[in-house]
């Protein structure tokens, strides 16, 4: 089906359903016994053992299996700021999701305000009802205040999917290209274009993982400690990466990488580019819906692996692939912090996924078997 046909059909389906998720009461309520269960007079019990051990919350109510999925529609898609009403319909696919692949209820909440300091206070303020907060489509710089912030004044998982979900992924698919191309994470050189909240946290999970050479690019070129009017996130960056402090623009340093990643533009990676990487290449182009190349150039230039961000083409990077079971690993364990370890363990999980891996078939597809439930035990696995 062509873009444009699924495109139609997308808004035909909305139309149809006003929506995608609904609620729906977990126990039949037929009678006046189920009513006097279900609310007065037996709910008030429950509510005074919650008052009396808060604790309690977790297993006599949705909230441990809740999470809240918050937006201010700043950074939708490839829309971009389009505002909150609009985002909804990509919340509510996410619900679905959730709910689809690993029984977790979730709630889509736009908030109508770009204020870093009032969206911070109104998650606070509704946290109570949830087991976790998943920060969604919520545009670069502000979201990385905005998650940082959560994370240190709660006590729930806050995870901003946009950074960390596509991080993991990436890696996962990373891990298993380099097996094709027989390489060493160890000994790679890595040119990542684009640094806004994916790629910061593509670059940062990537070093952690161990590679030894990475230059981030934004539009002004390459980020390096001591360059002029960096951000906060690019300044810390600039300081564990392109340690040899090289200037230039992609075009230029891209010669002699072993992968190109691409959280970026449309058509931003050229034929000479590719030509210039080190034999059997990988290349990264995320970029949606038109990704910075398309894979049929990548390969006639000679790229080993090719993955995009599209569900057309072989070895799809999808954040759906991961926030299911790692939310579902974190609710049932206790897990409030995703670190490093953690998003380390989950791209393993999903790489292994793949059996034996190829060039068209280095990342699992969503619905792959058992793929949610080994991202969910590799959260509190040691």
């Amino acid at each position: 089906m062509k873009p444009n046909e699924i495109k139609e059909e997308s808004v035909k389906l909305h139309a149809k359903l006003r929506g995608k998720i609904r609620v729906e009461p977990t126990v039949e309520i037929n009678n006046a016994h189920d009513l006097s269960l279900v609310y007065t007079p037996g709910v008030g019990e429950v509510s005074r053992r919650i008052a009396e051990d808060k604790t309690l919350v977790d297993t006599l109510t949705w909230r441990k299996n809740t999470v809240a999925i918050i937006s201010d529609g700043t950074a939708v898609l490839g829309l971009g700021d389009i505002g909150p009403e609009a985002a909804i319909p990509v919340l509510e696919g996410k619900s679905a999701i959730f709910k689809r692949f690993a029984n977790i209820d979730a709630i889509p909440l736009v908030l109508n305000t770009k204020d870093p300091k009032e969206i911070i206070e109104t998650v606070i303020r509704i946290s109570p009802s949830f087991g976790a907060i998943q920060l969604e489509d919520i545009s670069a710089p502000r979201c990385f205040e905005i998650e940082r912030e959560l994370i240190k004044k709660l006590d729930i998982p806050v995870l901003h999917d946009d950074q960390h979900g596509t991080a993991i992924v990436v890696l996962a698919g990373l891990l298993n290209a380099l097996k094709i191309a027989g390489k060493n994470i160890k000994e790679i050189s890595v040119r990542l274009n684009g640094a806004g909240a994916a790629g910061v946290a593509v670059a940062d999970l990537l070093i952690s993982a161990g590679v030894p050479d990475l230059i981030m690019f934004d539009r002004t070129g390459a980020i390096y400690d001591g360059r002029e009017n960096l951000n906060t996130e690019k300044e810390r960056l600039a300081k564990k990466t392109n340690q040899q402090k090289r200037k230039g623009s992609l075009a230029e340093l891209a010669s002699g990488s072993d992968v190109l990643i691409g959280v970026s533009a449309p058509c931003a990676f050229t034929i000479p580019m590719i030509k210039s990487m080190n034999d059997k290449s990988i290349v990264f182009a995320l970029a949606n819906p038109v990704p910075e190349i398309l894979p049929d150039e990548a390969k006639t230039a000679g790229v080993l692996v090719v993955a995009t961000g599209r569900s057309d083409f072989p070895n799809q990077v999808n954040n759906a692939l991961c926030y299911p079971g790692l939310f579902r690993g974190m609710l049932d364990s206790g897990v409030t912090q995703v670190t490093e370890e953690i998003k380390i363990r989950a791209a393993m999980a999903i790489a292994n996924v793949v059996g034996s891996p190829t060039a068209e078939n280095c990342i699992p597809s969503i619905f792959s078997e058992n793929l949610h439930s080994v991202v969910a035990k590799s959260v509190q696995s040691e």
